[in-house]
């Protein structure tokens, strides 16, 4: 229960950053969906902006509640994209892609002016390498062999399942979680993954987060950008 009382106050302290015309990246995940459902209330009282969904169950929920969307081929700018997080710290680098949906949501990131974070107070650490696992995108015909390879490098890589069989994005790739608790340079580590052929994302946000809003009890605590803390 406290968890969703922060989650409720993250949300809604979130719409205050949302004006009217505004085109809006929707986030994905259970914080994001109660944004979504107010931002629902508010749109249904007047306000009127174009949501651009990372994912096609944030639209199916946007559409639902009445918000109009768009893809983000249609509008080509966002002015202010709200996101969940699996982990975050004080640096507002992120890891996402617990629902799978990291590459989508690094595209809409990617194209928005502004990207705020809303969270419980669990997701906030100091340790960023040891708060979650990090899932990585792979094409299906690569998956085997950079398991193979990261098990090696000792990342402990677990491919990712739906019942019996992997587990598939929007893209239809596979998910790869990996421990990375031995690895403190997290901008070396990126590109180390990026480097591999067949890895087509990663679920760290490094230098993409303005502002997160954590809910704290009932209220809300923000984490700002530092000046040239964003590469």
């Amino acid at each position: 229960m406290a968890k969703d009382t922060e989650k409720e106050a993250a949300a809604t302290k979130a719409l205050d950053y949302i004006k009217d015309g505004y085109v809006v990246g929707l986030g994905s995940g259970s914080t994001a969906a109660i944004m979504i459902r107010l931002l629902g209330r508010r749109v249904a009282e007047g306000l009127r902006i174009t949501g651009i969904p990372s994912s096609a169950a944030t639209k199916e929920l946007a559409e639902s509640h009445g918000i109009k969307v768009k893809n983000l081929s249609e509008v080509g700018h966002i002015d202010v994209n709200i996101d969940g997080a699996d982990a975050f710290d004080e640096q507002l680098r992120l890891i996402k892609g617990g629902g799978g949906a990291l590459l989508h949501e690094k595209i809409v990131a990617s194209a928005s002016s502004r990207n705020i974070i809303i969270a419980d107070s669990s997701k906030f650490t100091q340790y960023l390498n040891q708060a979650y696992r990090l899932p990585i995108e792979t094409i299906p015909m690569a998956s085997d062999l950079i398991a193979e390879r990261l098990e090696k490098a000792e990342f402990s890589p677990r491919r990712r399942k739906n019942g019996r069989h992997s587990f598939l994005t929007q893209e239809g790739n596979h998910i790869i979680d990996l421990d990375i608790g031995h690895f403190r340079d997290l901008d070396d580590l990126d590109r180390q993954l990026h480097a591999i052929p067949g890895v087509v994302e990663t679920g760290l946000f490094l230098n993409y987060t303005h502002l997160v809003i954590m809910g704290e009890g009932s209220g809300t605590r923000i984490f700002e950008r530092k000046a040239g803390m964003m590469g």
